[in-house]
């Protein structure tokens, strides 16, 4: 988490408050109550605010934490003492003046009363002093009210303002295959993506360091190259009949070539650099194709290129930026002649065309190579093409096997999207589309063909991805299963729910197997109970993914887990090198009421018919098509999606058709 600059320290505030505030850890709360009464307290200044965020409350009570849906919502790490007074004081609405001790503000943080978070403040400590301070504080008359702070996810993006969005690698690779015909898809070969907001085309991450500046100058040159060989240049495959002659010709292939690579008519200043690029090329080599390799490679490496500058509504290129951010959010690619048409006529201004245009463009083909890429980064497929596993004990495991769970996944998904059915069906389906070797890890039939569909058997405790062996493989360990993380991930990717990071130097490591007791993953995991900082954050996802026990960690069904022991725990040759435990697979969604389960087809069941798991299917779009985390100001499109996609019966095409037609994304 990043600090505030001008956050002072929870000892320096102590430090700075005397002895007297000190002094009240040595009092009775009722002492400190009436203590209290006598001075007229400060949230900011008088030390709770610091107690708050060191006891890790903002961790969960933020607008994608944990506890999103409670009323206690803290304002961003950069609001103004002014803004985090008014915070404090909108705290009233969980005291209780009669009695406050029992607030809910003291009750739940010292686990007096059931907490999700665990206790994070101790009974009889000065923490605890400064919060009954506070309360007896908010509880002597009524407070002003509270206007909403916004909730800043930390993005330096706004809607309606200049915004660069760099091609991503896939974006790259398949514009210039629509540009130029280049199938060898070069971006492949860049440095890596980094994932930032659950996804890679983030603006805030998209700076072009040394080693990818390197790239993009090598293959501009080498995708020029190709193109020149296969005679792109050539004056009959780049000019009409009509622009033969050479001078029309280079202008026509500059100006066409220009708007499609830069996605917008280049100025006439643009036309003139590149036009005597092209004379002094031309006339070194005595070739006019020559000439045109030299400006397509130069326009390759252009910011105008790799880059989707978009202005904002002052911009002069407004039509042809909606066009691109139509075509690259859509397909994934450039966008095509019709876009330019309709971009060059003024087409794309009002929601009506951009509706049009969009239904238009998910019947193209392109619209389904789009939706693969934002599954492949929503579930992070790229985990799971990388996991290794141990050789001894998954032997049928490798990266053929890595890439069919992939594309079971995906195979599902797109059934459910192009067929337009229910998405909420992709936690629930019970059926899938497996080839002959997922069918053998299942122990169901083989398919008909590979990859058909086939039925799902209903005692087998699988539906929809959370029983695939997709998920519970990318979730795993080499050697072993990981409740933790396969709980972080539903909590992440199907509920939007940030969890607190562990505190720095945390050990990530289970302890081994003990000698006198081989203890499971599961008993192992439960150690962390007595640990006080990591008791609240594993309690939160650990819950989750004990739910998921009896599926191994290449998802394989099981009935108990083999414990390998290790050469020291063996004193006589005689003893047993592995010990079998009986799982008892049992989660709970801590936060959501009536959410336990025994089963990825339960839990799938649950989060089908859970709110919060709607709202963050929409939010991942957004956050994909924006490339940007939503903001306070983004709530109403975003519930006037969540609106749509619930009327539809939760059809993703028509979600997509809201998203794109929404103010956040037309502006």
């Amino acid at each position: 988490m990043q600090k505030r600059t001008n956050r002072i320290s929870w000892a320096a505030r102590l430090a700075g408050m005397g002895f007297g505030a000190l002094a009240l850890g040595l009092l009775s709360p009722l002492a400190q109550i009436r203590q209290a009464s006598t001075t007229q307290p400060g949230f900011f200044s008088a030390s709770l605010y610091p107690v708050l965020e060191k006891a890790g409350c903002r961790g969960c009570h933020t607008g994608n934490g944990v506890a999103s849906t409670t009323r206690l919502l803290f304002p961003p790490e950069s609001a103004s003492s002014e803004d985090v007074e008014a915070f404090g004081r909108s705290l009233s609405v969980l005291t209780n003046p009669a009695n406050p001790m029992a607030s809910l503000l003291l009750q739940k943080p010292t686990l007096r009363m059931e907490h999700t978070g665990g206790k994070l403040i101790s009974a009889g400590s000065a923490e605890e002093a400064l919060m009954i301070r506070w309360i007896e504080f908010l509880s002597t008359g009524p407070q002003p009210q509270q206007t909403a702070i916004p909730q800043k996810e930390g993005s330096s993006v706004r809607s309606g303002t200049p915004v660069s969005r760099r091609l991503t690698h896939s974006q790259y690779n398949r514009t210039v295959r629509d540009l130029l015909g280049e199938l060898t898809q070069p971006a492949n070969r860049f440095p890596q993506e980094d994932f930032v907001n659950g996804f890679r085309n983030q603006v805030d991450a998209q700076s072009i360091p040394p080693l990818l500046s390197e790239a993009y100058s090598k293959t501009a040159e080498k995708i020029a190259q190709n193109a020149y060989r296969r005679g792109v240049f050539q004056p009959d495959r780049s000019c009409s009949k009509n622009e033969r002659r050479d001078s029309a010709c280079a202008e026509a292939f500059i100006r066409t070539f220009g708007l499609k690579a830069f996605r917008r008519p280049l100025t006439q200043e643009e036309y003139e650099r590149y036009r005597l690029l092209y004379r002094q090329e031309q006339k070194r080599t005595g070739e006019p194709a020559r000439g045109r390799q030299i400006v397509a490679e130069t326009m390759l490496q252009s910011p105008n290129f790799l880059f989707r500058i978009e202005r904002g509504s002052a911009g002069p290129w407004k039509s042809y930026e909606m066009a691109s951010r139509l075509s690259y959010f859509l397909w994934d690619t450039m966008p095509d002649e019709s876009l330019y048409e309709a971009a060059k006529a003024g087409r794309l201004s009002r929601s009506g065309d951009v509706e049009r245009e969009a239904r238009r463009m998910l019947e193209d083909p392109r619209s389904r190579q789009a939706l693969d890429e934002f599954v492949w980064q929503w579930l992070r497929f790229d985990r799971l093409l990388s996991a290794t596993r141990e050789r001894k004990t998954f032997p049928e495991f490798n990266s053929e096997m890595a890439a069919a769970m992939a594309e079971e996944t995906r195979r599902l998904i797109s059934h459910v999207v192009w067929d337009d059915r229910n998405f909420l069906e992709i936690f629930t389906a019970d059926y899938s589309f497996v080839n002959s070797e997922l069918a053998e890890l299942y122990r169901i039939p083989k398919p008909a063909e590979e990859f058909g569909r086939i039925g799902i058997p209903a005692g087998s405790g699988r539906a929809g991805l959370l029983g695939q062996a997709s998920f519970l493989t990318l979730t795993s360990k080499p050697a072993e299963t990981s409740p933790t993380a396969r709980g972080l991930f539903v909590r992440e990717q199907f509920l939007c729910q940030k969890v607190p990071n562990p505190p720095p130097g945390t050990n990530m490591n289970l302890p081994p197997p003990s000698k006198t007791a081989p203890l499971g993953v599961r008993d192992r995991l439960e150690q962390h109970q007595n640990n006080p900082s990591c008791a609240r954050c594993h309690s939160l996802i650990d819950s989750i993914g004990f739910g998921f026990e009896k599926f191994d960690a290449i998802g394989k069904a099981r009935e108990k887990e083999i414990i390998k022991l290790s050469a020291s725990y063996q004193e006589r040759k005689d003893q047993p090198e592995t010990v079998e435990i009986e799982i008892q697979p049992a989660g709970v969604i801590k936060g959501i009421p009536d959410s336990s389960f025994h089963s990825p087809g339960e839990l799938g069941r649950i989060l089908a018919s859970t709110a919060a798991c709607h709202d963050c299917i929409v939010k991942q779009v957004f956050r994909y098509a924006l490339g940007r985390p939503e903001e306070p100001e983004d709530e109403p499109t975003l519930e006037r999606v969540r609106q749509v996609f619930r009327n539809s019966g939760f059809r993703f095409q028509e979600l997509l058709v809201a998203l794109v037609t929404s103010e956040a994304f037309l502006n």
